[in-house]
Formats: C-alpha cells, sequence, structure tokens
C-alpha cells in the first residue's frame, strides 16, 4: 500500500516547479511578491495531487493535468488569502500573512491576480476545447460555491447551527474544490462524464472526512503537533459534529448543558474549562460520534472509485482518502 504522506511529498517536489513557473517578474514588483508568497510556501499540495493522479487513474497523461493542477493550487491559495483577511490573522504556515506584509489593499490584489492567473493556466489546458469547457464548468461551480460557503461560515459564527448546516457549509468550505480538482483531472485525461462524476463523489467525500478530522485534531489533537492549543476551537465556540452531537445528546441533561454552552465560545475561558468541555463531549460519545462519521465518509470515497482499474494512482487515490482521517496536522 502507498505511503500517501510521502506520496504526497514525492508529487509536492514534482509539482513545486511548475507552481512556480507561472508569476513572472512583471510590474508593479511588490503585486508580483505578494502574490507568489503562499503558492510558493508549499504545503501539504492534496488539490493538485489529486488532479494529476485522477488523470492518470482514467489513464490519461498526467503531464496535461499539471497546468490544472497549478491553477487548483492557484485558486486554493487566493481563498487563504482573503481568508486571512476576514479572518484578522497575522500568521500562516509559521509565516506573516500577506495583509501583514504587503497591507490589505496588495493583499486583496494578490489574491485577485491568483485567481485571474488560474483562469489564464486553464485556458491554455493541452486538451480538446469541450473537455476545456467541461473543466471549467467544475472549477467555476467550485469557486462559486467556496464563496457560498464563506459566507454560511461568517453567518454561522457565534451560532449553534444543525448538522446539516454544517455538513453542508463544509462541503462548500472545503469540498468542493478537491471535488474540482479531481473530477477536472479525470476530464483531462479522457474520462466520460458518468466516470468524472464518481471520481467528484469520491473527492466530496474525502474532503468531508477530511474537515470532520480536522475539526477533531483541534480537539483532540497533540498541540505540538498541530501546532495550536486544544482551547482554540472551543474559546471560539467553533460549530463541528461534536459540538451539535453533545448538544443534542445533552438534551436530557439540562444542568450540563447549560455548563458546557457556557464554556463554548467563552474567549477567556481557561484551561481547566476547556478540558471540562472536552471532557464534557468525550461522555456524550460525540468524539467517537464524529470519528465514525468521518470513517463513514472516507469508505463512501472509496466505494465510489471502486470501478476503476487497478493503477498505482488509484492506489495513491485511496490511500489519500485514509490520510485524510489518519495523520497528526
Amino acid at each position: 500500500m502507498i505511503d500517501a504522506k510521502e506520496y504526497l511529498k514525492k508529487m509536492s517536489a514534482e509539482l513545486d516547479g511548475p507552481i512556480k513557473s507561472y508569476i513572472g517578474n512583471e510590474e508593479p514588483e511588490n503585486l508580483m511578491e505578494a502574490s507568489r508568497q503562499y503558492p510558493y510556501r508549499g504545503g501539504k499540495r492534496m488539490r493538485p495531487a489529486m488532479a494529476v493522479a485522477c488523470c492518470g487513474a482514467v489513464g490519461g497523461d498526467k503531464s496535461k493535468a499539471v497546468p490544472l493542477a497549478v491553477a487548483v493550487e492557484y485558486i486554493h491559495n487566493f481563498t487563504l488569502v482573503h481568508d486571512d483577511l476576514m479572518d484578522g490573522d497575522e500568521a500562516r504556515r509559521g509565516m506573516p500573512t500577506i495583509h501583514v506584509t504587503y497591507g490589505m489593499p496588495t493583499a486583496v490584489l494578490a489574491g485577485d491576480a491568483l485567481f485571474a492567473k488560474a483562469y489564464q493556466i486553464i485556458c491554455d489546458l493541452d486538451v480538446p476545447a469541450d473537455s476545456m469547457r467541461k473543466a471549467l464548468r467544475y472549477v467555476s461551480k467550485a469557486v462559486w460555491d467556496l464563496a457560498r460557503g464563506q459566507q454560511m461560515d461568517v453567518n454561522n459564527e457565534g451560532r449553534i447551527v444543525s448538522e446539516e448546516v454544517y455538513l453542508e457549509t463544509i462541503k462548500l468550505k472545503t469540498s468542493v474544490l478537491f471535488a474540482a480538482a479531481a473530477a477536472g483531472g479525470a476530464i483531462v485525461g479522457g474520462a466520460d462524464d458518468r466516470t468524472a462524476e464518481a471520481i467528484h463523489d469520491y473527492a466530496i467525500e474525502t474532503g468531508l472526512g477530511f474537515q470532520i478530522f480536522d475539526d477533531y485534531l483541534g480537539i483532540m489533537g497533540d498541540p505540538a503537533k498541530t501546532g495550536k492549543s486544544n482551547c482554540n476551537d472551543i474559546r471560539k465556540g467553533k460549530c463541528t459534529v461534536m459540538v451539535t452531537h453533545t448538544i443534542q445528546a445533552l438534551e436530557r441533561d439540562p444542568a450540563k448543558l447549560e455548563e458546557f454552552k457556557s464554556i463554548l465560545g467563552k474567549m477567556d475561558a481557561t484551561e481547566e474549562e476547556c478540558a471540562r468541555a472536552k471532557q464534557i463531549m468525550i461522555n456524550a460519545g460525540s468524539i467517537d460520534y464524529a470519528m465514525d462519521m468521518a470513517n463513514e465518509k472516507v469508505n463512501a470515497a472509496i466505494d465510489a472509485i471502486s470501478f476503476l482499474p487497478e493503477s498505482e494512482d488509484k492506489e495513491f487515490m485511496i490511500a489519500l482518502a485514509k490520510y485524510a482521517i489518519d495523520r497528526e496536522v
């Protein structure tokens, strides 16, 4: 079985050159520098890796999917630039955020520039016109849905929403770009519509599993490895599957429910209070519930691509889905 983490490192190294090749030395220099910051810093690069692997999994020439992979990575980084602005974050991947280094106006423009460059790259794909249109349709729909998901996240801030609303939000915020990369890669590889849709479903489920597990790490992960305190999400009152399940589970225990709600979203909650909220979630079975759901999503993802012929790329797709819920960061 392929080690997804190691394979990702290998693919990231192979994609590093192309990712760094599309932003030239144009004027104004500060905009070019700002636009390069996030995509050049690296990261897991799961989305571009997915685009290339899905192209190979359907028997396509993986080199033809590289431009799409770069475009999707640029779109992902464009969203990060604007997310950091909206959240007021001052650091990303251990370095200052773009708006901190270059100022808010340049950060907005850097995000816009990455978005525009992504579409320029897609328009130069070496594929038939019909395939290009289909790839563009997937990517454009994903960006539209990302905006919807981000606004839903903003609207949900400080509120307890239903599990259904939360899952729809993370689907739009996280899964849709995974899915556009996967389906787009398959289309570049020559897949028919039915195959592309199945691969799209695979990526949607993988993305959901990834985000549910990410929320789990926010509460149960090792801070030395995740780089953030287990208190962060509790203090921010982040509504997750674990939170919605806890609140539902405590409906018959009003005192404990009130205790949990009094800690959730309390920005100055002590470590002891956070530990108490965490224990309440554990006792309610909410941590196990979230992990069971993450596993269900990954199993659904793997089932969606069971019809693909055996190949190293399919093996990587399966390993990547499993890695989404079996990692330390």
